[in-house]
């Protein structure tokens, strides 16, 4: 069981985590939050610890920021694409209950000090900027880590927020390999 309580997206989201594992769950109701919904998991915040699991898509990535930005502390956890695909639609609602259990055994948390362990020479150096496939490189990583995908920007910023250290950075680079 989990302690915290998870955001999703939708109700579908919610039902696919509900079979996953026991947790308290909260809505956002897609980007529109209806009202009351921000109040609420600024309080789940406070009283227990939040984890933020939306969709593994670009509308997923805003509610995520629209949370972080006005919720501090909170915990993520990621889902890779691949395992949220259904017949062209991406959710965590499509995601099996083993993929479900991996993502949040994964979670993280973001870390409000700025931190630069990890700079854009890092990238450069480990093929995830520059090369033909550095786009799958980051996905790969993202995975091993459970920081989730990003674009390279998106990468780094979560690689020194999420409290990545270099070993397992390294870890991660040699499993890629």
């Amino acid at each position: 069981m989990i302690k915290e309580v998870i955001v999703v997206e939708g109700k579908d989201d919610a039902s696919a985590v509900k079979k996953a594992i026991k947790a308290e769950i909260i809505t956002t109701g897609g980007f529109g939050f209806p009202k009351g919904t921000m109040d609420r998991i600024k309080e789940a915040q406070k009283r227990c610890g939040v984890i933020i699991f939306t969709d593994p898509d670009f509308a997923g990535e805003k509610i995520r920021k629209k949370i972080s930005n006005e919720v501090k502390g909170c915990k993520h956890a990621f889902l890779p694409r691949e395992e949220a695909k259904k017949d062209g639609d991406i959710g965590i609602e499509n995601a099996s209950t083993k993929s479900i259990l991996n993502a949040l055994s994964k979670v993280r948390t973001e870390n409000n000090i700025i931190r630069n362990e990890f700079k854009q020479v890092d990238l450069i150096k480990n093929g995830l900027i520059g090369d033909n496939n550095s786009s799958d490189k980051r996905d790969e990583v993202g995975k091993i880590l459970g920081i989730g995908y990003g674009n390279a920007k998106q990468f780094l910023n979560r690689l020194n927020n999420y409290g990545v250290t270099r070993e397992e950075f390294n870890e991660a680079i040699e499993k890629l390999k």
